[in-house]
């Protein structure tokens, strides 16, 4: 199964980014993709609540889904949709925003949704703090889907540190994992990788991880930087590919395989055991 990683810098103004994300699906097929993944946050990156109140949609409004939907069946490729920052639907509506994951089919239809389950509440530096809860509603299902009848795990970034959901992915049949990410630069410099290729030892799965990279353009508020590096990760722990730190798109050819292989050689996921937990 041949891949594309699309790593993005997207702004705070979806309908600037759109087109640069679109160009990227294009090159993807072209190349030969037959399955493509866009980062985390693909329509808006941005830190102002009030800019995001401005300018996000519901997921039946939203534009940048139309658009890519439209793209996937015009280049008939399977394409997840990292994720897209979307209003709530009026009718059960917290106030805060969704941040939702989509499995396209090759023919436009929504496979697969997957709302991020862990937010980001963190102080990563004196400077440079998050509240994702405060502004985004979490969600609490896991979602295993298919892609060319390969099942699939869907996660987004902060998860990746929650090795329970990625065995629960591998052991209700994931084969792929995917992290889509908007990650920071300090922590990504630190655990990023790291990360990656442990949920991809552990499960003996392929992990694809499109990223969104460079300093985000912001019409209100700080400007949001990101660490790049979309990766792929083989399930034996190799990383087989790595998109440095400009957007674009890069390829990697998965060889489904190598999944059994890994997984008859450590089949660690057959033997956990229950056991009592600390007082």
């Amino acid at each position: 199964m041949r891949v594309a990683l699309l790593q993005l810098t997207a702004s705070d103004d979806p309908a600037e980014t759109l087109p640069r994300t679109l160009a990227l699906i294009d090159a993807a097929a072209a190349g030969g993709a037959v399955f493509a993944l866009t980062p985390e946050v693909t329509n808006c990156v941005s830190a102002s609540r009030a800019r995001q109140m401005e300018v996000l949609a519901t997921e039946a409004e939203d534009a940048t889904l139309a658009a890519l939907r439209e793209a996937a069946a015009r280049q008939g490729i399977h394409l997840l949709i990292g994720s897209l920052a979307l209003k709530q639907d009026a009718a059960d509506s917290d106030g805060r925003f969704l941040n939702r994951s989509f499995l396209i089919r090759p023919d436009g239809g929504i496979a697969a949704r997957y709302d991020k389950i862990h937010m980001f509440d963190v102080d990563v530096t004196e400077t440079e703090t998050y509240r994702e809860s405060a502004g985004f509603r979490p969600g609490g299902r896991a979602v295993v889907a298919e892609v060319a009848g390969t099942p699939l795990g869907m996660t987004i970034c902060y998860d990746i540190r929650f090795p329970a959901l990625y065995r629960a992915l591998a052991q209700a049949g994931a084969r792929i994992l995917t992290v889509p990410a908007a990650f920071s630069p300090v922590t990504g410099a630190a655990h990023w990788e790291s990360l990656l290729r442990a949920r991809a030892i552990e499960n003996g799965a392929f992990v694809l991880a499109p990223a969104q990279c460079g300093t985000h353009p912001a019409t209100e508020g700080r400007a949001r930087k990101t660490h790049g590096h979309s990766l792929a990760v083989g399930p034996w722990g190799e990383v087989l590919a790595d998109a440095g730190t400009e957007p674009g798109v890069t390829f990697v050819d998965l060889d489904l395989g190598a999944v059994a292989e890994a997984r008859r050689r450590v089949p660690s996921l057959a033997h956990d055991r229950a056991f009592e937990a600390p007082a």
